[in-house]
C-alpha cells in the first residue's frame, strides 16, 4: 500500500516525519559538502538546522506522545510554485547562491507534496491532523524561501 492509503498509529506517523525530516537534512549536508560558495553553503547550512530542529521537535513529540501546535497553524501557506517556473537541478561545487535556493525550494517542496499526500490519505483520521500540520510547516518554509528568491533574484517590472 502507497502513503497515501493508510493511516498509521502516532509513533509510527511521527516516524515517518522525523525520516523525512532527516533525509531533508542529509541532502542539504551532502550539497553544503560539495559547494565552495561561501554566501550558498550559509544559505544551505541555515535550511540544515531547521530540518534538524524539526527533527528534534518531532522526537519530543514522539516521547510526549502528543504534537504540539494549534489550529491556527495547520492551513497550508499558498506559494508562488517556483519548483515548476525553475526546473529541479544539482548542485555543482561552483553554484551560487541562486542555484543553492533554487535547490532549497525543491526540496521543501518535496516535503510538502510528501506531507500533504499523507495528510489527504488520512483525512478525518486522528493522524491526519498531524500530517496536516506538518503540511503548513514545511509549507510556510517553501514559501520563506519563495520571498527569498523573489527579493534577490527576480526584478519587477
Amino acid at each position: 500500500m502507497s502513503d497515501n492509503q493508510v493511516c498509521y498509529t502516532f509513533d509510527a506517523a511521527v516516524e515517518m516525519a522525523i525520516q523525512m525530516e532527516n533525509e531533508g537534512f542529509r541532502h542539504y549536508l551532502a550539497a553544503i559538502r560539495q559547494l565552495t560558495n561561501k554566501g550558498a553553503r550559509e544559505l544551505l547550512r541555515e535550511n540544515a538546522l531547521d530540518e534538524l530542529n524539526h527533527k528534534h521537535q518531532l522526537e519530543k513529540a514522539l516521547l510526549d506522545g502528543r504534537m504540539e501546535g494549534g489550529d491556527a497553524l495547520d492551513q497550508p501557506i499558498p506559494t508562488m510554485h517556483l519548483d515548476y517556473v525553475f526546473k529541479k537541478q544539482e548542485l555543482k561545487p561552483d553554484s551560487g547562491v541562486r542555484e543553492a535556493l533554487l535547490y532549497a525550494i525543491h526540496l521543501e517542496k518535496g516535503a510538502v507534496d510528501y506531507y500533504g499526500t499523507v495528510a489527504n490519505g488520512c483525512a478525518g483520521a486522528p493522524m491526519g491532523n498531524l500530517f496536516k500540520q506538518l503540511l503548513a510547516e514545511e509549507s510556510r518554509h517553501l514559501q520563506s524561501l519563495e520571498d527569498l528568491y523573489e527579493q534577490h533574484f527576480m526584478t519587477e517590472n
